[in-house]
């Protein structure tokens, strides 16, 4: 029989993980449907008792930025007041399943679960997330880049959580976008999807540009060349949409399934590159 625990602090549920093979659960929302009608067969600990993992807020370490906690959800996030920094983030919060689906998953668990459609990696991707990792020997933080390893595999070791995601702050000025192409408009896995954040400088050009593509390989990617190729360039949609070259989209290996073909997603993802870019810098043109 399945044993199930439900610790009050992080350290009581890494004590649990490093007595056995447990299985960590915070919203469910993956973990449950995937079961199907086969009975709980894994030890489980569920993680939503710990109020150390909750919320979103402002931090100072290890630099400025926020911290989202291991059990802050999709509507938490949309609920919340935060800078346009997030818009492209709460942009893909809109488009995870249904509401009582956002009321429930987690954006942490949203990365553990390393689907290469999850709608929330690649806005977490731009926005240069790191992941906060725990164990009883002390603590880690990841890159977002390195901790997703492919479909459904992650950096996380057998006796690790993640507590947290952390996002420096680019400074007040920049700004986001989200775009994504299904089959329907929602409660669909999507065929390719992008987000962009772009961060002006004292001129008014692209200081810092990232461009993070997602459903077009195994785990989402960021599109290096690119991203240097607007480093510099005057913040105007049009002109930024128009260097964006199929070349550009090198990083990608995208599959043909029953949503697309592999040219299907290439030409998608390469026009919704375009499209988020355009949004983006629009933003940026309007004035605060």
């Amino acid at each position: 029989m399945a044993s199930y625990l439900s610790p009050d602090t992080v350290e009581e549920g890494l004590s649990a993980l490093a007595s056995g093979r447990f299985r960590l659960v915070a919203g469910g929302t993956d973990v449950y449907p995937a079961l199907r009608d086969r009975p709980l067969q894994d030890d489980m600990i569920d993680l939503h008792r710990i109020a150390s993992l909750r919320g979103i807020a402002a931090c100072a370490q290890p630099a400025a930025g926020w911290r989202i906690g291991a059990l802050a959800t999709w509507t938490d996030l949309l609920k919340q007041d935060l800078p346009p920094l997030f818009d492209g983030l709460k942009a893909a919060a809109r488009e995870v399943g249904s509401v009582q689906i956002q009321n429930a998953a987690t954006i942490v668990g949203n990365i553990c679960n390393a689907s290469p459609a999850a709608d929330g990696v690649p806005p977490l991707l731009a926005l240069d997330a790191e992941v906060e990792i725990a164990a009883l020997s002390g603590s880690r933080r990841l890159p977002l880049g390195d901790f997703i390893l492919g479909p459904r595999r992650t950096a996380l070791a057998a006796d690790e959580m993640v507590t947290g995601l952390f996002l420096p702050d680019p400074g007040a000025a920049a700004r986001s976008a989200f775009g994504k192409l299904g089959a329907r408009r929602y409660l669909v896995i999507s065929i390719a999807m992008v987000a962009v954040t772009l961060v002006p400088d004292a001129g008014g050009r692209i200081g810092e540009a990232r461009v993070a593509v997602g459903s077009c390989s195994p785990v989402a990617r960021r599109l290096p060349a690119l991203e240097a190729a607007l480093r510099g360039q005057p913040a105007r949609a049009s002109e930024l949409a128009a260097m964006v070259e199929a070349t550009h989209l090198a990083p990608l290996d995208p599959i043909g399934d029953v949503r697309g073909t592999a040219d299907y997603r290439r030409h998608a993802a390469l026009e919704l590159v375009r499209r988020a870019l355009a949004e983006c810098a629009t933003l940026l043109e309007m004035p605060a």
